[in-house]
């Protein structure tokens, strides 16, 4: 006789009644009246062509026949589970994921995603902190938070936040030594601590190499942490983002050398991948964001 068994639901059947011993057991554990459950096994034996229980009195026991099939029945009752699980996945708005200078995600910014989250909390979020720019086209990331001399690419939406502005700072106890340079053409007799990234453009360290000889820089970082402890220190001058520095400036622990000069400047851009932008909640969280982000860095 050919099988005409295609019921999930009579395979989840079967397996409560092998592992609870019994349909009356079998039904409580499926939640199903007990003659629902012996009338689905009779069904599954008469499809199947096969004695899939001997019953007596002390319950249902498995015949030959169930056991060999068990097997194929759990992987059944695994595939149904991942599909479910899948199921859930999709229908879940997937992360946004944002890439951004590890500064970038202050307290200040950070109180902004929790605005956001207090008013969304459906929408999950992936922080990607680091200096290498990511491939948003390629869908490495969804958003860039990036601090840029660069144009960025045309295919990408492109909200311009602020203008970054650079220039060298000193700590007090550097400046009881040594003083400060008043400007970039006074650089010497000065020891400066610089900053090159692995994964990124050393674009001031570059800028420092033009204006100064190269045993005057004592110290090259790859973290920019340890460049602003170590000007903090008063180790050396070294090239820090005005809005980093502004609080230690406030506090009389960093002094600024001379005005920014303007070929340090940069355009600080939040970057959006256009297959993100389709995705509703990254709209929705762009219009939050954006004009709240900008207005920190005013």
């Amino acid at each position: 006789m050919k099988s005409r068994f295609r019921s999930w639901s009579d395979v989840r059947t079967f397996l409560a009644v092998v592992r609870e011993g019994s349909t009356l057991a079998a039904s409580r554990k499926l939640g199903t009246a007990q003659p629902t459950v012996a009338r689905r096994i009779e069904a599954l034996e008469h499809e199947t062509g096969l004695v899939l229980f001997e019953r007596d009195n002390r319950g249902f026991r498995p015949t030959d026949a169930a056991r060999a099939l068990l097997p194929l029945a759990e992987a059944i009752e695994a595939a149904a589970e991942a599909f479910g699980a899948k199921a859930n996945d999709l229908t879940r708005p997937r992360p946004i994921r944002i890439t951004a200078f590890s500064s970038n995600f202050s307290p200040r910014v950070t109180q902004v995603f929790s605005e956001f989250y207090a008013m969304r909390p459906d929408i999950r979020f992936e922080f990607l902190p680091g200096v290498k720019p990511l491939d948003l086209v390629a869908g490495e990331a969804d958003i860039a938070l990036r601090i840029t001399r660069q144009d960025p690419d045309l295919s990408l939406i492109c909200r311009r936040i602020s203008t970054a502005r650079f220039t060298l700072f000193g700590a007090p106890s550097y400046a009881d030594r040594r003083g400060l340079p008043k400007a970039p053409e006074h650089l010497d007799g000065h020891v400066f601590v610089t900053y090159e990234p692995r994964d990124a453009p050393a674009v001031y360290h570059h800028w420092l190499m033009k204006h100064v000889s190269p045993d005057q820089i004592i110290t090259s970082f790859s973290e920019i942490e340890l460049l602003e402890a170590a000007i903090l220190s008063g180790h050396g001058l070294g090239i820090m983002n005005l809005r980093m520095a502004e609080g230690h400036e406030a506090a009389g622990r960093l002094i600024r050398c001379f005005a920014p000069p303007e070929e340090m400047t940069a355009q600080h851009l939040m970057l959006i991948s256009p297959d993100a932008y389709r995705r509703p909640e990254v709209k929705a969280f762009t219009r939050f964001f954006a004009p709240r982000y900008a207005a920190i860095f005013k």
